[in-house]
């Protein structure tokens, strides 16, 4: 596209979104980049005083001109109805096929524009679009088809300090509205390393900290928050739905080993682990370390016909499981399974967070999330049988979405292929089971893993490596690499796959407004819970400043008042 006159090329930037107005075609376009131009060298060479007004002008759109790149992504037939004053039909858009011919105008996207090709919150089924963001330059929402979004694993990548975690809470806030409106139906799974999408969390803005309402704030008893440091809860004084207990005899040789890096195991270790287990089944790791502390390496050895060195060095580092606070043995595991509570909770629909309060070491957080996920995703395997046996409606399983952090930790090209994450990946929605991963290193991922991501949401990324690999599978990588070297490094992102039409560089939403116009919205819907639930009385009650004076929080307290709102059920 040549550059109009009249049209300054510095408000012009990589990442815009445009219309071609063809003969017969709308083309929707992004600009992938920008240049300049001019129609001799001879003016560059010998460059004019372009301090005179009037050779400025004279030259400026003749002699020398700006050039913009343009991809055009989708195509709708040109609206006849729109020129008579009629109400415009909205067209479903079609992948571009074509390319506008010459002298074709282009113009900025209006907002009826980005409504026709990412579609609009007022649009039925109620909830299923969801806005996370503005393009760039202009103030009309682009939405998220959160319909698709579920029906495959998804991704958000961007190194530290981009805001990530901020995105992620509210495409979460998005897809529980999506299911409070009773439209949606999908439960998720959030293992929360860093205490960030449970009660509330830390907000820094120009140099000033504050705090952000979380998931079960907002949400009330749609969320369970699930604790592994009770201790942290209480400290931090938010109560919680319960406690996650690990017995030794529910870890099994594959818990171990995404463990290899963090532990420092030798594949010799994980060998000789698969021998114990042959013996022992589920009790193997317990009787390792029984063994270890009673100086029986060697007669343990023996028995297995397993090399001793490697045995010994096995049991030393998994001493360190052993040790964790939340890791009991099997004679003093709780009477009632977590994995099973927890199933429970997301088979009527709750959501779950998995606060890991002070044990946010990556050990705890691999080895918490592995179990977890490994038995929930057994469990949606046999429901999904047993729904495809009698195709009864009401046994079909909810969409389940697992989110995880660091996510290149269980997906690296190791990990991915004996983890259950690995599986879940490439499985997609066959068990209604899929990934939401955020993470900042995206080249540490399995190129395999990457190419099954359906939406991928990039922040900005200074490493060539981790550039490359986010647009792995993607068509026309080189525009959109020049897009991705434009980000700012705060709430600018491209949003591609399957859950937008075409991709795009958005100004992400933000959370505190979303955090609103959700509340107002659900009121709504539940008339009488503005009313009763003034949020001054509830703050007292939830962070202590009527309960005692060491502030502490009383469960039976919070759910009784949930119950006088809500109901008993």
């Amino acid at each position: 596209m040549k550059l109009a006159e009249d049209c300054s090329i510095e408000d012009i930037k990589a990442g815009k979104f445009v219309v071609i107005e063809g003969d017969k075609l709308r083309f929707f376009s992004l600009i992938t980049d920008l240049r300049l131009d001019a129609t001799t060298s001879a003016i560059l060479q010998n460059p004019p005083d372009v301090s005179d007004d009037l050779v400025r002008e004279v030259l400026s759109g003749t002699a020398t001109y700006a050039t913009v790149n343009l991809k055009p992504m989708l195509t709708t037939e040109q609206d006849k109805s729109s020129k008579d004053n009629e109400t415009p039909e909205r067209r479903e858009p079609q992948p571009v096929k074509t390319v506008p011919p010459h002298f074709s105008p282009v113009y900025e996207a209006t907002a009826a524009d980005v409504a026709c090709i990412f579609g609009s919150e007022d649009m039925e089924p109620k909830g299923r679009y969801f806005h996370i963001g503005t393009p760039l330059d202009m103030e009309t929402p682009v939405c998220l088809d959160l319909h698709r979004f579920v029906e495959r694993s998804n991704g958000i990548f961007g190194k530290t300090g981009t805001g990530k975690t901020f995105l992620t809470r509210l495409i979460l806030s998005g897809l529980i509205r999506w299911v409070a409106l009773g439209n949606g139906k999908v439960v998720m799974l959030i293992f929360d390393m860093h205490n960030e999408y449970g009660w509330k969390a830390l907000k820094e803005t120009g140099g000033t900290k504050g705090e952000v309402k979380g998931l079960r704030y907002l949400f009330g008893p749609q969320v369970a928050v699930f604790t592994l440091d009770p201790e942290s809860s209480k400290t931090r004084q938010v109560p919680v739905d319960g406690n996650v207990v690990i017995s030794l005899d529910q870890i099994t040789v594959d818990d171990i080993a995404p463990l290899q890096d963090e532990l420092r195991l030798h594949q010799t270790a994980i060998e000789a682990a698969h021998l114990v287990y042959t013996k022992f089944r589920e009790h193997w790791l317990e009787q390792l370390i029984d063994f270890g502390e009673a100086g029986a390496i060697k007669e343990l050895a023996e028995q297995i016909g397993a090399n001793r060195e490697s045995l010994a060095a096995l049991y030393r580092k998994l001493r360190r499981i052993a040790d964790l606070p939340f890791v009991v043995p099997s004679d003093k595991k709780p009477k009632k399974d977590i994995v099973e509570t927890i199933m429970r909770y997301l088979q009527n629909g709750i959501h779950v967070v998995l606060e890991f309060g002070r044990q946010g070491s990556m050990l705890s957080y691999l080895l918490v999330a592995n179990i977890l996920a490994r038995r929930i995703h057994e469990m949606y395997v046999n429901m999904t049988e047993q729904f495809l046996a009698t195709m009864n409606p009401e046994k079909e399983p909810r969409q389940l979405v697992i989110v995880i952090e660091e996510a290149h930790k269980f997906l690296n090209p190791q990990a991915a292929k004996q983890t259950i994450f690995g599986t879940i990946a490439r499985e997609m929605r066959k068990y209604y089971v899929s990934l939401f991963i955020i993470d900042q290193r995206p080249s540490g991922i399995d190129d395999e893993i990457l190419s099954q991501i359906g939406t991928k949401i990039v922040a900005q990324l200074n490493d060539e490596r981790d550039i490359q690999a986010v647009l792995t599978g993607v068509s026309n990588p080189a525009g959109l690499r020049s897009i991705l070297a434009s980000l700012d490094s705060k709430q600018q992102v491209l949003v591609l796959g399957h859950a937008v039409p075409m991709p795009v560089v958005i100004k992400v939403r933000e959370y505190e407004e979303c955090c609103r116009s959700i509340s107002y919205e659900l009121a709504n819907y539940v008339p009488d819970v503005q009313d009763r639930l003034q949020e001054e009385e509830f703050e007292q009650m939830l962070y202590g400043s009527d309960n005692g004076a060491n502030g502490e929080i009383f469960q039976s307290d919070v759910e009784e008042r949930w119950r006088e709102i809500f109901g008993e059920e």
